[in-house]
């Protein structure tokens, strides 16, 4: 039965991959991919693995039964599809923190853009030369996917450059660069990026040392494709057509809502230091905020007129298939786990690499072809935080490889994926003109990364 809920699995994840020439969305691919592998786990004999594992051991002494239980031939269905049902309970507690406090997040940026509170930003970019606006879109998109997302930002910043590069080839070249840009500034914030989210959630790392540790490398991530482009890119802007100008203009209520999105979210990471309550909390508390704050403004407006700026009409708006996806993908990885599949794939990568660095750089590789959010999960999986503690290097590189790696080709992230959608990216064009200067990038931050690691190593807990 191992065999055939891998077999599935792996079906699964080829569908998800190949998304777009099978035609079935990823979501549904992903929920399938997860109720088939816990269906199957239930309705298979146990094993060997699982009954030596901890949580079995764990679960028999929650039942008084550690004594009388000492053969798989002892264990009754009964008991062994109550061990199941209770591993899914557990996994749903982590996995739902993570889905709150996506929808948190999305809810609050979909808010804040309502109200084109984003313009307060792009609005002051006015330069005409090709390379001086390169550097200040980038670094744009590396900060404010910093405190948003990179799926968001990068959506934010295209959004802005149709407005000032009429000329499409250029705009291909700045598309591609955003998508590095937004990867990068995801990867050092615990809020950048969902698989960093993920970590962090987790307990893996800690937000302020993955702040400290990771900026330099993702700097140097962006920075290697910034200077070659600086001495190779050519051509110009174009024209730009004053009637596009005059559209999404600033309302009255812009500044407050970025002020208060970006308050609420960098006000995540504190709340959970100040009170260690999980970070989806601190979360729905601003999204609270900004919900009072969004019903209160413009009390004249008829409800029609308010609720497309409100939250109420926000949620609406938010990318649920995502996070559907998220539930999906990490229910499937999650039962790899209780089966101890992942322990022993941990064990072989160990045992045939050795070097740790190599198999979480090669796992960073691996996103750009396939969804970065089931290998970090599954590598969440892999490895138990008794030897390998919060902010071990295992896990701060993972955070670095599997938020950047994801830009060496147009579908490997989130934010290449909404580029390729909204500028018509070719996967050859950006395979051609993009992916090495990506890989370049990615190879100078995991170098920066090794040389600043040691710096700000943890030790392990006492």
């Amino acid at each position: 039965m191992e065999t055939l809920i891998i077999i599935f699995f792996v079906i699964g994840y080829a569908c998800i991959a190949m998304e777009h020439p099978i035609k079935i969305n990823k979501t549904a691919s992903a929920l399938l991919t997860g109720v088939i592998c816990w269906t199957l786990f239930v309705l298979s004999p146990p094993t060997t693995d699982v009954i030596e594992s901890t949580s079995f051991k764990t679960y028999l002494q929650h039942l008084e039964l550690d004594e009388g239980v000492q053969k798989i031939t002892e264990i009754s269905d009964e008991i062994y599809r109550g061990f199941v049902t209770t591993q899914l309970g557990e996994h749903l507690n982590s996995i739902s923190q993570i889905l709150f406090f996506l929808m948190g997040a999305m809810t609050i940026v979909e808010l804040v853009d309502s109200h084109h509170g984003f313009r307060f930003i792009t609005d002051r970019i006015s330069t005409r030369n090709p390379k001086t606006l390169l550097w200040i879109v980038a670094w744009v998109s590396f900060f404010l996917s910093s405190v948003l997302d990179n799926l968001t930002t990068t959506i934010v910043m295209i959004s802005l450059i149709r407005k000032l590069i009429p000329d499409k080839d250029m705009r291909l070249f700045f598309a591609g660069i955003i998508v590095i840009a937004a990867n990068a500034g995801g990867a050092w914030t615990p809020i950048g990026d969902v698989t960093t989210t993920m970590l962090w959630i987790g307990g893996q790392i800690s937000s302020g040392n993955i702040i400290v540790t990771l900026f330099l490398p993702s700097v140097a991530c962006l920075l290697v494709p910034l200077v070659y482009l600086s001495y190779t890119l050519k051509g110009t802007l174009g024209d730009i057509d004053a009637s596009t100008s005059e559209k999404g203009k600033m309302l009255s209520t812009s500044k407050l809502m970025l002020f208060l999105g970006v308050g609420a979210l960098v006000f995540v990471p504190i709340f959970k230091t100040v009170t260690h309550l999980p970070p989806f909390v601190g979360m729905l508390m601003g999204l609270g905020v900004l919900w009072v704050v969004s019903e209160l403004i413009n009390p004249e407006a008829d409800e029609i007129a308010k609720k497309n700026y409100t939250a109420a009409g926000a949620l609406s708006r938010i990318d649920v298939p995502s996070v559907l996806f998220f539930l999906g993908i990490l229910m499937a990885v999650s039962a790899l786990e209780s089966m101890q599949l992942l322990h022993h794939l941990a064990t072989w990568l160990d045992q045939s690499i050795g070097d740790q660095r190599i198999i979480i750089t090669l796992i960073g590789m691996l996103s750009a072809i396939v969804d970065n959010v089931p290998l970090v999960a599954a590598s969440m999986g892999m490895y138990n935080m008794d030897v390998y503690y919060q902010d071990h290097m295992i896990w701060e590189y993972l955070a670095y490889c599997a938020g950047t790696g994801g830009s060496i080709l147009i579908i490997g992230s989130a934010a290449g994926v909404a580029a390729m959608g909204l500028e018509k990216i070719d996967f050859i064009w950006y395979a051609k003109k993009i992916s090495l200067l990506a890989l370049l990038g990615y190879a100078a931050g995991a170098i920066v990364y090794m040389i600043v690691a040691p710096i700000f190593a943890v030790h392990p807990p006492q």
